[in-house]
C-alpha cells in the first residue's frame, strides 16, 4: 500500500520542516521528488541525502513562490527532469508580520495574500493542463489549524490559510471530472523553524501542550504519512478535504 513508484512529486519549501518530511515521505514509498525553496544550497544538501538512501530520486531546484516566472521555470526544470508531474505539493508560505491586524502594513497583508494563495493557485494552473489529459493528477495544500480559528497577532496568515480552504474546495469541484483529486492538509503547532516563535518560550509552549489531547507538540515527520495517503491510490476516493493534524487541539 502507498507505493508511489514511477510517480513524481513537487514540493514547495522542501528544503526543511514539514516539506522536507513529505518530500523524504514520499521518496521513501519510490516517488521521484523535487526539493524547492529560495535557497539552493539548502536544497541541494536535501536532495543529495535522499539520492543516497534509495527509494526515488531527488532534483534541487531553487525558487521563490512569489516570482510566476520561477514558479514556471520549477514546473518547467521538473518536467525535463522527470517527465509527467503527478503530485504537486504546495507547502512554501511566509508570515512577514507578527501582530494585530490594526497595525499591519499594507505590503506584509498584500506579500502575505500572494505568496500563501495566489502562488497555490498560479502552481496549480500550471500542472492542471497535463493532469487533466491524463485524466490523474494529485494537489495537495498545506493550511493551518489558523484557518479554522481567530488570532491575535496571526490574523492575516490565518485569513490566507482559511482562503486555502476554499480554494482547495473549488479545484476539487472543478477537477474532479478529470480524476484530478485536490485536499489539503492543516498541521497544529508543528516543532518547525517557521513556528519557532510560538513553541521555543517553555511556559508558552508547555501551556499549548496542555490543551491537546495527546499533550504534545507535532514534529514534522507526523505530517508526511497523510501526505503521502492523499498522493497515493489508497487516496483515490478523497477530494475537497481538508485533514487536521494537530494532536486533538480542535477537539
Amino acid at each position: 500500500m502507498f507505493d508511489l513508484t514511477g510517480k513524481t512529486a513537487l514540493i514547495t519549501g522542501s528544503s526543511k520542516g514539514i516539506g522536507k518530511a513529505i518530500a523524504y515521505g514520499m521518496a521513501s514509498q519510490g516517488a521521484n521528488v523535487v526539493i524547492s525553496s529560495r535557497k539552493g544550497d539548502i536544497c541541494d544538501e536535501v536532495a543529495a541525502d535522499i539520492n543516497t538512501k534509495g527509494g526515488g530520486k531527488a532534483l534541487s531546484v531553487a525558487c521563490n513562490i512569489s516570482d510566476k516566472e520561477q514558479l514556471q521555470s520549477l514546473v518547467d526544470k521538473t518536467k525535463a527532469e522527470f517527465g509527467d508531474i503527478h503530485i504537486l505539493v504546495c507547502n512554501a508560505a511566509v508570515n512577514p508580520f507578527f501582530g494585530s491586524l490594526a497595525d499591519i502594513p499594507d505590503s506584509a497583508f498584500d506579500k502575505i495574500m500572494h505568496c500563501n494563495i495566489q502562488s497555490n493557485l498560479w502552481l496549480s494552473q500550471m500542472v492542471l493542463p497535463e493532469m487533466r489529459e491524463r485524466k490523474d493528477g494529485a494537489i495537495i495544500i498545506v493550511s493551518s489549524v489558523g484557518a479554522y480559528r481567530g488570532s491575535l497577532k496571526l490574523g492575516a496568515y490565518c485569513i490566507s490559510k482559511g482562503a486555502d480552504l476554499q480554494l482547495i474546495r473549488c479545484l476539487a469541484q472543478e477537477e474532479g471530472p478529470n480524476n484530478v483529486r485536490v485536499n489539503g492538509i492543516a498541521p497544529g503547532l508543528i516543532k518547525t523553524n517557521f513556528a519557532k516563535a510560538l513553541w521555543e518560550d517553555p511556559e508558552r509552549r508547555k501551556k499549548v501542550e496542555s490543551t491537546y489531547p495527546l499533550r504534545r507538540l507535532g514534529e514534522s515527520e507526523d505530517i508526511a504519512g497523510t501526505a503521502v495517503l492523499l498522493a497515493s491510490k489508497e487516496g483515490n476516493y478523497i477530494t475537497g478535504e481538508t485533514i487536521v493534524i494537530d494532536g486533538g487541539g480542535l477537539c
